[in-house]
């Protein structure tokens, strides 16, 4: 014999969309109201239900979450520190390259492979160090 669960309890087994009632000594007793745009307000709404909860639960979820938030000052910072390194190991990349060819020609090695390669591991360190700027950690 097949049960059917309602709706309502269907919903109560995989979570709520709100969040419980706060009980006891710690009610909620503050508010605050956020004033947004139609589009912001449509925003809100696509992304509070692709995660099924309310609006207000997202919007406190989002502030609350233990993860990285980037802003967009951090992130073009970033974006920009990105860019710098990317032409910087070009240029060194080049100058490796320039290098092992006088080493394959001439039959051997350039004193200044060294320092060329020394930068080239200080621009990888100053890229990974973005990256994790980039990712919050």
């Amino acid at each position: 014999m097949v049960t059917l669960v309602s709706e309502s309890s269907e919903h109560r087994l995989f979570g709520r969309k709100r969040r419980a009632n706060a009980g006891g000594e710690s009610r909620r007793e503050k508010r605050y109201v956020v004033m947004v745009t139609p589009e912001e307000d449509a925003q809100l709404r696509a992304r509070a239900i692709v995660r099924e909860v309310t609006v207000p639960r997202l919007l406190f979820e989002s502030a609350t979450a233990e993860d990285a938030v980037i802003t967009d000052a951090e992130f073009k910072s970033v974006a920009a520190d990105l860019m710098n390194i990317r032409s910087t190991m070009g240029y060194v990349s080049n100058n490796l390259n320039q290098l092992a060819r006088f080493a394959n020609t001439e039959s051997r090695f350039p004193d200044e492979a060294e320092a060329a390669i020394a930068e080239y591991r200080a621009v990888v360190s100053e890229y990974r160090a973005a990256m994790k700027r980039l990712a919050g950690a």
